[in-house]
Parts: C-alpha cells; structure tokens; sequence
C-alpha cells in the first residue's frame, strides 16, 4: 500500500512521460555483452577447441530466473541492450584480460519506450538557475534526477532496496502499455541503455568475442551528491491543482530540504 502522496507522484510521472516517448523502428540495431565464452571442437583430430561467442539462449536472461536490476525485481528479466558495443562490454565490469561475448540484436517490431535521458547530466544546471520557479522547471528537474537514478551503474553489492524507486517506475511505465525505458549509460559519452519489457521484442542476430586488452581508469577527489527529498515532494503536488502558484512550490521546497538535512544528520550519526 503505498502513501498518497507517492501515488500522487507516479500519477504525475505517468503524465509527464508522455512528453518523452520515443519508437524504436523495427530492424534497429542494439547490442548485448556477457562475460565469458563457449568451446568448439576443431574436428580436426588434435584435440583442440577454440573460443566461440555464448550462444544466442545464453545471451538472453533466463526467463525463470533474473538478478536485481536497475529496472527488473529479482527473477522478472527484462532484455538490457546497449546503443553501442562499447557501452555493452563496460555494462559487464570487465577486467583485463577479460573475454567478452558480444551479440548484435534486432528489433522486431515497432516498439514506444520511455526515454529519461533526455535531459542527462543537467540536473545541476537546472537547479542553479535564476529563474522563477515554474512546473517546467520542476517537471525538468526531476525528469533529470530519474535519468541520474537509472545510469547509476549496478553492483552486485548493492541493496537491493537502493533499486526499489528506479523498478517502480520501470512498472509504472510497462503498466501504461509502454514496451521499456532508455536512460544513459554511466559508460561512454555517446553510450545508451534500453530495458526492454518483451524479451522476444529483439531477436539475436549474431555474436563475436572480444577480450579486454587496456583499461583506462581516472581517479580525483570524490564529491558525491544525491537527490534531495524535494523532487518527489513537489512534483507530487503538482497533481493537485492547487500547485499553479511558485510561491507555494518554493515554500515546499525550503519545507522538504530542511527534513531533508535532518535526515541525512541523524544518518551520520548513525553511521559513527
């Protein structure tokens, strides 16, 4: 059962998403990276086999099992594919010397999607700004900060409950009829990814290995950030009517950001 004021915000979520559709066209081409590689015998009689790409079943989830994703709950697969097959191979964490399987995938028919990373990487942009506060502001916002929530890359570590926000707007979006969700990959400046909801929406086509041969990483003082309580707060009233006035919005948001700072003091405190 979930608190009125998340069902306000998956309304209005459900709402503004229409302004972010997108068709894949049948035919398009996106791929998909596993770690690992099969065997073949050579039959040439010395005994030997040479390394071949999975194949295709092994390079589409199980369809009785799944690990916990960005979108997906643990044993409901969805088909994660990759615009480039850079973006693929870095989704897998591979390490040097790594051997990679990597299929090129095809759409099978015209399929509408979600597409959050419209407005990648300007979540700061859009809060230091001038600007009067308005529902566009708003709606950018935090359309920003779902796109921030989905690149973030996945761990095997993790909590799951760290993907319990991200898996329930992956549903909100399949109950509306949509068939998935694009949003930036965390990997690669021109790299996207596409959860899709139908594993058979894209059909395997062909695959090729490749092993990891140089890993480049770069390291600086780290600055993390999160999204504040806010975003959801407000954007929550803005399926009330009542939400036209910007006043009102900013006395919320000062409103929020407080009990947003009390929560992260007493989580520090708690940490010690």
């Amino acid at each position: 059962m979930r608190a009125p004021q998340s069902e306000k915000f998956l309304r209005a979520v459900a709402l503004t998403c229409k302004d972010r559709l997108r068709t894949l066209d049948k035919g398009q081409i996106y791929w998909r990276a596993q770690l690992g590689h099969d065997w073949r015998s050579t039959n040439d009689g010395l005994l030997l086999e040479i390394a071949i790409p999975h194949p295709p079943n092994r390079m589409k989830p199980m369809r009785d099992s799944a690990f916990e994703g960005r979108a997906n709950p643990r044993g409901i697969p969805y088909l994660h594919l990759a615009t480039t097959k850079i973006a693929a191979m870095s989704e897998v964490r591979q390490w040097l010397g790594a051997i990679i399987s990597v299929a090129r995938f095809e759409i099978v028919r015209p399929l509408t999607i979600v597409d959050c990373s419209i407005l990648h990487g300007q979540y700061r942009n859009l809060l230091n700004t001038d600007e009067p506060v308005s529902l566009e502001m708003i709606d950018n916002v935090v359309w920003a900060a779902i796109d921030g929530a989905f690149a973030e890359p996945v761990m095997r570590t993790d909590d799951a409950a760290d993907y319990a926000a991200t898996q329930i707007l992956a549903e909100l979006f399949r109950g509306e009829g949509y068939d998935g969700v694009a949003y930036k990959s965390a990997f690669g400046e021109d790299g996207f990814n596409v959860a899709l909801f139908d594993l058979d929406s894209a059909r395997h086509v062909d695959a090729e290995l490749y092993e990891a041969k140089r890993i480049n990483f770069e390291f600086e003082h780290a600055k993390k950030e999160r999204v504040s309580d806010w975003n959801e707060t407000i954007l929550a009233k803005l399926a009330d009517e009542s939400s036209e006035d910007p006043a009102a919005l900013v006395e919320l948001r000062d409103a929020t950001e407080k009990k947003s700072v009390k929560r992260r003091s007493n989580e520090d405190k708690n940490s010690k």
